[in-house]
């Protein structure tokens, strides 16, 4: 543990943060699934401002699509590669067994986990600081020459907002398998529009971006 806050470059005044940060649910509880919770939105809030404030001619479509590409499961995972987070991470026996230290899902999610247990125990600023040293590279890279594909909630959600329509609701609707190989069903509501489907996954978010597809393909008639 003390390896890893020298490659955070914090000590943590509140050392339980971080083993919490650092416990997938397959090791038992408690786990980090509600520091991944908030560390989503969190993530989510100081990448939009940086990226507000760095690119100030850049359209709402323009600052969404890069968010997208730096809140996205693989650029978290290739950070928390860097930080070497899976020699830390406390896993089930199964997890283990199938490699889940260096899956790319599992290294997201706690990376999400961290950067709440950061916000937590040293505040915004702290929190702020850190990711932006991470993404520096990114943060100044507008992908001009090549931009990468708009995932479905982000076409979804853009779509929503140049029509002036509420936001999608996402809910879990259901959970099966063990805790090592969990099936997510997820429904996605837009209410205004009647639109109701559901999507499925090996995570909530694989399953949320499944039925946003669904949820677009509905909307096609109206899109042309």
């Amino acid at each position: 543990m003390i390896t890893l806050q020298t490659r955070l470059a914090y000590q943590f005044r509140d050392p339980a943060l971080l083993q919490l940060a650092l416990c997938h649910r397959s090791a038992g509880k408690p786990d980090n699934e509600r520091l991944e919770f908030l560390g989503d939105a969190v993530l989510g809030f100081i990448v939009a401002d940086l990226l507000y404030r760095r690119h100030p001619a850049a359209s709402e479509g323009e600052l969404s699509r890069l968010r997208a590409k730096l809140v996205q499961r693989s650029t978290l995972s290739a950070i928390a590669r860097q930080l070497k987070l899976g020699d830390h991470l406390r896993l089930g026996q199964g997890e283990l067994k199938s490699g889940g230290a260096q899956r790319e899902s599992i290294l997201a999610d706690a990376m999400e986990a961290l950067l709440c247990a950061l916000y937590l125990d040293g505040g915004l600023a702290v929190c702020t600081s850190k990711l932006e040293a991470w993404l520096t590279p990114l943060l100044d890279d507008t992908g001009s020459e090549e931009q990468p594909a708009k995932d479905a909630k982000t076409r979804l959600q853009e779509w929503l907002q140049a029509h002036r329509k509420p936001l999608p609701v996402y809910t879990v609707a259901h959970i099966s398998g063990s805790d090592h190989a969990q099936h997510f069903t997820v429904s996605c509501q837009v209410a205004p529009l009647a639109i109701a489907v559901q999507g499925s996954g090996s995570s909530r978010k694989e399953a949320e971006q499944q039925a946003a597809a669904l949820a677009l393909q509905q909307l096609e008639p109206r899109r042309g």
